[in-house]
């Protein structure tokens, strides 16, 4: 393969006001393409109790759901940044919503399980395409003075469909089908792919990897495949053939990854950054942290629609105040964390989230909104508020600013990866429930019981890792990137901008 060299028009596109009608053009498709991710990853935990009435497969099946789309994503998000660096971030960007839209054509019609969770699969693939570009193409196009204004658009309309994400989707559910929950992608994705298409200037990156790490990312693919299914599959079926076959490729993928990254000379994951104890640190806060917020979110739905007795809708509304407290609260941690330092935050933060996983576990049948269920998200949120936005500083500030776009792609990708994870384990490991859509049983408060604990590992772990005193911020983008998000479905914009 043959090195994308740029040419004039594509190489540096001439950086335009924000006010300029490109500009806002190019914002207005960030947002509609982020958007579109966000809004499918919040709309379908709410969803699965009806899917599984509707398809059947009990919690297994509504694990894949979720693990399929994470899978591709995680493992695949690294090269989807690099990918866009080097052919093109516009070109990129478009192929990714291309597949995610047909692959959310393919979930709403999807007959069976089987095909629900193969196309959620490829809706991850277009996923690790499509989310790397969009702050990418931001930074490429609008002119410094006007970059934090036009993030800031950004990140506050996306933000805001992340937050009606839950509300949408049970509304969808109640009223319609749970299908509708991925054909709503439909239009959004198609009104994103036109305006790209006539409005977004080209974009790529002279300096991109030569070599693209590709067998890195099947080893990563392999290894994650691999153990999610024997991890899932196993509970309910027991050692068999595949799930043999399927964890020694697990183990054998996971093993070979760190080997080929080492001697690859453009790796996906450069294994020296973690040469940093504070990025090292803050990097495993994060896979405590968000192997707890992905667990409990998954359940939690789960539970209130299967035990409880709520609808799509209700439920969905009665987990709105994390996401909210998150909007309103981010930037303001953030900021205050900048005075103080990040040890404290990111110390006090995910205990904090560990008292809310607490009191979650008393969300049982019977439970009441106001007295049990609201306090717990209230102060779940909170913790999360506390936490999120000075370990991204935190990440981003422990490597040198040649290299914030890789500890950035690095960061979520660990982020996605818990979340993976902890879909797959936590429910067997807690001996949860649920079988053929009916209630969790004793199981969820145990699981409860263990994401909470996690979450407080994260915590002892930022104040045994991270140091004193307040971070520098070396890069604007990938910082209010991801402290202005719903953490559950934070991106990589960036990912691609790696160390030169």
């Amino acid at each position: 393969m043959s090195e994308a060299r740029p040419d004039p028009t594509v190489a540096g596109p001439r950086q335009v006001p924000l006010a300029s009608s490109m500009g806002r053009w190019v914002v207005f498709a960030a947002i509609l393409g982020s958007g579109v991710a966000m809004l499918d990853s919040t709309v379908v935990n709410v969803a699965l109790p009806a899917i599984d009435r509707e398809l059947g497969g009990g919690i297994q099946v509504q694990q894949w759901v979720l693990d399929g789309y994470l899978l591709t994503l995680s493992a695949l998000l690294l090269l989807g940044g690099v990918l866009g660096d080097r052919y093109g971030r516009r070109r990129i960007f478009t192929i990714g919503l291309v597949v995610f839209t047909l692959a959310s054509v393919a979930c709403g019609l999807a007959p069976n399980g089987g095909t629900l969770i193969i196309a959620r699969v490829v809706q991850g693939v277009g996923g690790a395409l499509l989310v790397p570009g969009s702050l990418a193409l931001i930074d490429a196009t609008i002119r410094s003075e006007d970059r934090g204004r036009a993030v800031g658009m950004w990140a506050g309309l996306t933000g805001v469909a992340s937050a009606i994400g839950p509300f949408v989707g049970g509304w969808l559910v109640v009223v319609s089908s749970w299908r509708w929950v991925f054909l709503l992608n439909v239009p959004l994705a198609l009104a994103a792919v036109w305006v790209m298409v006539r409005h977004v200037p080209e974009s790529r990156d002279p300096d991109a990897p030569r070599h693209l790490d590709l067998v890195g990312a099947l080893c990563i693919t392999a290894g994650l495949a691999g153990l999610t299914y024997a991890l899932i599959e196993v509970p309910g079926s027991g050692w068999d053939v595949a799930t043999i076959i399927a964890t020694v490729i697990g183990v054998a993928g996971l093993v070979a990854f760190p080997i080929v990254e080492i001697r690859h000379p453009t790796p996906l994951l450069p294994l020296d950054i973690f040469r940093s104890g504070q990025f090292t640190g803050a990097n495993l806060t994060t896979f405590a942290v968000y192997a707890a917020l992905g667990g409990a979110l998954f359940l939690l739905a789960l539970q209130l629609q299967q035990s409880l007795g709520y609808s799509a809708l209700t439920a969905g509304v009665a987990t709105l105040p994390i996401t909210v407290l998150m909007l309103l609260l981010s930037s303001r941690m953030g900021a205050a964390a900048q005075r103080t330092g990040p040890r404290l935050p990111m110390t006090v933060g995910p205990l904090v989230a560990a008292v809310g996983l607490a009191l979650m576990a008393r969300i049982v049948p019977g439970a009441s909104y106001l007295t049990d269920i609201l306090p717990s998200v209230v102060i779940f949120g909170l913790g999360l508020s506390i936490t999120v936005a000075p370990l991204t500083s935190t990440v981003l500030a422990a490597v040198p600013e040649t290299r914030v776009g890789a500890a950035s792609g690095v960061n979520n990708a660990v982020a996605r990866t818990a979340g993976l994870l902890a879909v797959a384990i936590l429910p067997p490991v807690a001996g949860v429930a649920g079988a053929g859509g009916g209630p969790l049983g004793s199981g969820f408060s145990r699981a409860m019981a263990i994401a909470a604990v996690v979450c407080a590992l994260g915590g002892v772990i930022a104040f045994a890792t991270v140091r004193r005193g307040t971070p520098v911020e070396h890069h604007t983008l990938p910082g209010l990137q991801q402290c202005c998000q719903d953490p559950s479905t934070r991106t990589t914009e960036g990912a691609g901008q790696r160390a030169r």
